[in-house]
């Protein structure tokens, strides 16, 4: 275990630096549509570069687990994310690993950061799916999404559930990403309700302990006085 996690401490940053690469290279041929084809290919090999990163990464740390089936059983979501994009429909698939790396980064704190992950992390999930969506629907001379403007639109309208209608995705492969978007957006709405709760219930409950601190000194004080009251009391009647 010691040497797994030796592992991932040394690969945290390099893995951040090729998800980085990885979604430049995948972003920059669908933004720009007049990009050379030298600079399409040159895209393309950084992609699956960066990409046999996080493969290389993944039966590493199976090698190094203690436990292998174990570990593997875990972790099932990290082969599904590493052995889909083999096929093309589910290439999109890939963009899961920069958002697992980014989450490893975030995970290491607690609700200090929940809030601020929130923020980036739904943010650049829109960002993917506007890419993910402009890549699927602008091939078909039917879509409605055509510009990444039209797909950044659409994915925030979609990842709010607010849902104008008037930018839609026609493509099997644009749905399956509208799909994954409203289950996001739903999941980040939770996330965002319940660590606003977790803080007004923090909030009030520290309230009402230093509320409770005051009273408890109170009673302590009028305990003492109760006592000092009876001793000189007792004191008279001695005297007496």
């Amino acid at each position: 275990m010691e040497r797994l996690r030796w592992w991932q401490r040394q690969t945290q940053w390099p893995l951040t630096v090729a998800a980085v690469l990885f979604l430049a290279a995948f972003a920059v041929p669908i933004i720009d549509t007049h990009l050379p084809a030298r600079w399409v290919s040159f895209c393309g090999v950084l992609a699956w570069a960066t990409w046999s990163l996080f493969v290389v990464d993944y039966f590493v740390r199976v090698l190094l687990a203690p436990r292998r089936r174990e570990y593997i059983t875990k972790h099932w979501y990290d082969i599904v994310v590493v052995v889909l994009p083999l096929w093309h429909p589910f290439r999109l698939v890939r963009l899961a690993a920069l958002l697992r790396v980014l989450n490893r980064n975030a995970a290491h704190s607690l609700r200090g950061k929940v809030a601020t992950y929130v923020v980036l992390g739904s943010s650049f999930f829109a960002f993917c799916g506007a890419l993910a969506v402009l890549q699927a629907e602008r091939p078909d001379p039917n879509a409605n999404i055509k510009s990444l403007g039209d797909a950044l639109w659409w994915a925030m309208a979609t990842m709010t559930t607010v849902g104008y209608g008037d930018r839609y995705p026609i493509t099997a492969t644009g749905r399956i990403v509208a799909v994954a978007l409203m289950i996001g957006g739903v999941a980040v709405l939770g996330l965002t309700t319940a660590t606003v709760a977790s803080w007004l219930v923090e909030r009030v409950s520290a309230r009402g302990e230093s509320q409770i601190e005051a009273l408890s000194k109170q009673i302590t004080s009028l305990q003492r006085q109760v006592a000092d009251l009876s001793r000189q009391i007792r004191d008279e009647s001695t005297r007496r």
